[in-house]
């Protein structure tokens, strides 16, 4: 196979569905078109990291984590973008975001009429934060604007194999927006309902019913959000030659 430009790994099915127009199967890797490879590992560090290996071995120039995030800033709102400048895991290790490519991505996504937030850190932790007090003092902990679950793993990986990095993330739950773990727990780990146990949870808990119109037109906003990036910038904007590669900072 041909050396590919960027290889980028999602957590989520729709998150796939914003990059890719073939579907996406977990555990194999998806050639996109202008010469991306994509890898749908499903939610978690561990799986993130498998994938991010994964697209290092096929032979990919730069690695990105591209997907969704839950806000830790009441600045925040569902939908808006975030290309970050450094990632930070649970442990408090900080992973920087290629300059040169954050810069072009975003200068690519301003002049496309994207707006897109750059100047703040992201949070990748091993466990959802479900409420607004945990999710501010994360926020205050890590002195981080949002939380996601995979990027951390996907910028170790590079920092591994000598790769450039670059997180692309859209905000669904906005600071003080509860999500209740009935729910996470009726869904697997691409994103897809669990039916069987999204009704047990809903027969034990009527009242989630009401939550499911909230979070779904959160999720739409986010994911627009994505596509229209994915539109402006095929492969994050990290095409490149063979034989040539982004800078690594």
């Amino acid at each position: 196979m041909k050396p590919s430009a960027v290889g980028i790994v999602v957590a989520l099915q729709a998150e796939a569905q914003a990059l890719a127009n073939a579907a996406a199967l977990p555990g194999r890797v998806l050639e996109l078109p202008g010469g991306g490879r994509l890898w749908l590992a499903g939610m978690g560090q561990a799986a993130a990291g498998q994938g991010a290996r994964a697209l290092a071995d096929s032979g990919v120039q730069a690695l990105a984590s591209f997907g969704v995030a839950g806000a830790l800033d009441d600045s925040l709102r569902s939908g808006v973008l975030l290309c970050p400048s450094h990632v930070v895991d649970e442990q408090g290790y900080l992973f920087a975001c290629d300059p040169s490519w954050s810069e072009r991505l975003c200068q690519r996504l301003t002049t496309a009429g994207v707006a897109v937030r750059y100047d703040q850190a992201l949070a990748s932790l091993g466990q959802t934060l479900s409420d607004g007090a945990a999710k501010r003092a994360a926020g205050q902990l890590y002195l981080c604007a949002a939380v996601d679950l995979e990027s951390a793993a996907v910028a170790a990986v590079a920092r591994e194999r000598g790769l450039p990095f670059l997180a692309l993330r859209a905000i669904v739950d906005e600071v003080d927006d509860r999500l209740p773990p009935a729910l996470q727990g009726a869904i697997d780990p691409w994103g897809q309902a669990r039916p069987l146990a999204l009704v047990r949870a809903l027969l034990r808990r009527p009242w989630l019913l009401l939550r499911l119109p909230g979070l779904a037109r959160r999720m739409g906003k986010a994911l627009k959000a994505l596509r229209t990036a994915a539109r402006a910038a095929p492969c994050l904007g990290a095409v490149v030659g063979q034989g040539q590669r982004p800078r690594v900072s």
